[in-house]
C-alpha cells in the first residue's frame, strides 16, 4: 500500500474522496477499524487535549460489540462512517455479498447512535482501499460518499518504527490532507508513539482538526 496516493491515481478515480480542497490551515484526521475498549478510548483523550475533531470508520460488528465507545465517539464531536459489518475486502467478494455487509453495518451505526435521527450524510470507507468499480458506484447511488485519503500513516505494519509512521505522515501532510490512523491492536505500538506527536507537531505549525461531513 503507498503511503502517500499518487496524483494520477486521484484522477482514475474522481468520483472519490481523498482529500478536501481548502485554503485553510486544516487536516482531517481519521481512524479505522474500531471501536474497541483497548485502544478508542485513548484516541478520544489525546484529541481532546487538543480540541481535535476527526472522523472514525467503524466495523459494524466492533459497533455491536462496543455501543458504549461507539456512543463516546459521537457524544465527543466526531463524525462515524461505515467500514462494513466485517472489514471486508471488496475485491474478493461479491456485489451483493459486499453491499449487503455495509449495509448491515449501516444498521448497527444507526442503531446506536446517541441522536435517534439518522446519518444524513453516510460517509464509507473500503477496509484496505480495495473495492470494485460497481461496488463503489452502487453505493453512491445508495448516497454513500466513498472516501478514500491523502496519507495512510502505515501505523499498522509492525515491521515500522514509530519514527518512520511519524516522518511519513508529517513530511507529507499539507492543508486538506486526509490521513488514516487505526484504532487497532495490531496499530497499538506506533499509533500510541505518534498520535501525541503529529497532533503537536500541527497544531504548534497553526493547524486545526476537522471531521469529515
Amino acid at each position: 500500500m503507498r503511503e502517500r496516493i499518487p496524483r494520477v491515481i486521484k484522477l482514475l478515480y474522481p468520483k472519490r474522496i481523498w482529500d478536501v480542497p481548502t485554503r485553510e490551515k486544516c487536516i482531517y484526521l481519521s481512524f479505522d477499524d474500531g471501536p474497541i475498549p483497548e485502544i478508542t478510548p485513548w484516541v478520544l483523550d489525546q484529541l481532546k487535549k487538543y480540541n481535535a475533531r476527526a472522523s472514525f470508520f467503524c466495523i459494524g460488528d466492533n459497533v455491536s460489540k462496543h455501543p458504549n465507545i461507539f456512543r463516546m465517539v459521537v457524544e465527543q464531536g466526531h463524525t462515524v462512517g461505515n467500514h462494513t459489518h466485517n472489514h471486508l475486502n471488496g475485491w474478493r467478494t461479491s456485489v451483493t455479498a459486499y453491499l449487503e455487509n455495509v449495509r448491515q453495518a449501516q444498521e448497527v451505526i444507526e442503531r446506536e447512535l446517541p441522536q435517534k435521527t439518522g446519518l444524513k450524510n453516510a460517509i464509507f470507507r473500503p477496509p484496505y482501499g480495495k473495492i470494485r468499480n460497481v461496488q463503489a458506484k452502487k453505493l453512491q447511488q445508495e448516497g454513500y460518499s466513498v472516501v478514500m485519503w491523502s496519507i495512510v500513516s502505515m501505523d499498522y505494519d509492525q515491521r515500522l518504527s514509530s519514527e518512520k509512521v511519524l516522518q511519513n505522515v508529517l513530511k507529507n501532510a499539507v492543508p486538506g490532507s486526509i490521513i488514516v490512523f487505526h484504532d487497532s491492536i495490531k496499530a497499538e505500538k506506533n499509533l500510541k508513539a505518534v498520535l501525541p506527536q503529529v497532533l503537536e507537531h500541527f497544531q504548534k505549525q497553526g493547524y486545526s482538526f476537522k471531521a469529515l461531513k
